[in-house]
This record gives C-alpha cells, structure tokens and sequence, in this order.
C-alpha cells in the first residue's frame, strides 16, 4: 500500500489516540458489557446493546489507527524549505475580501481545516505546492473560482 505523509504532530496524535484506545477505552467498555450482562435479558439490555456498540466503534478505530500507523511516512517538516510542499505553513490573502488565513498542509489522516490544517489532497494545497511567496493561485471550488496571494511560506 501507499505511503502516507504525515507531520510529527500528526503521528504523535494518531499513537497517543491508539494508547488510550487499547489502555483505557477497551478495558472501560469489556468491563460495561460484563456489567450489562449482569442484568439479565440481553434482548431487551439497552445498555448491553449501547456497549456493545461502543466496542464495535472501539475496534474499528483501533484497526483503523494501526493501518495509518503502520503506512505512516513521517517527515521533519523543520528540515524543509523553498516552495510550497508538504508540511509548508503558508499564510494566505483571499484577493477578493482581503481576508487572511494561514494553513499547514498535512496528511490525510491529521487534516482539519478548523484547525488550519489543510489536507495535502485538496484544492487548495495542490494549488499551491510548488509556488512561493509573492504568487497568486486560483482555487476552484463549489462557490465559485477563488484567488489567494500568498504572504508567507514557512517550515515550522
């Protein structure tokens, strides 16, 4: 399988998830499904039911958090520099509104625009890997063509 860029940061935040996941979320919910059990009629257990499902979700973002780990690429973005490329933290002015927003491109498995963390598979970032400070770039998006000068390039 592929390879997946992610930040320090990043892969930090999807091995901590995972400690707590198998440390403390595991155990927490086996030990609610054995109390569920406890009570009686597992048919008409709506905690049984609730715990179960709990684990089921548990599970699946354990599997999942292993896979992204195990394809984990992580790359020092403090040892970049030049033009924009994974890892750039890029400060950007919308043309149009004067608006000014700064975003670090990352991987898919840590991307979260909120945040300001802008996954590499976007628009955005593919418009601007490879610009510099100074260029302009067009961005299509569901409203519209939007226009963005870039101020800033940094590798923090």
């Amino acid at each position: 399988m592929e390879k997946i860029p992610v930040t320090p940061r990043g892969f930090k935040a999807m091995d901590e998830e995972l400690k707590q996941l198998k440390s403390v979320d595991r155990p927490a919910v086996i030990r609610a499904i054995a109390e569920a059990r406890e009570h009686g009629d597992l048919s008409e257990n709506a905690e049984y039911h609730a715990a179960r499902e709990q684990q089921s979700h548990i599970e699946g973002r354990i599997k999942e958090l292993e896979s992204l780990i195990s394809l984990a690429n992580v790359i020092d973005v403090s040892k970049l520099s030049g033009s924009i490329k994974f890892g750039a933290t890029v400060e950007l002015v919308d043309e149009e509104t004067d608006e000014e927003r700064t975003y670090q491109i990352v991987g898919e498995p840590e991307a979260d625009i909120e945040k300001g963390y802008l996954n590499i598979k976007s628009p955005l970032a593919r418009a601007l890997i490879g610009k510099e400070e100074g260029d302009s770039v067009e961005v299509r998006t569901p409203g519209g063509i939007k226009s963005y000068e870039i101020i800033s390039v940094k590798y923090i």
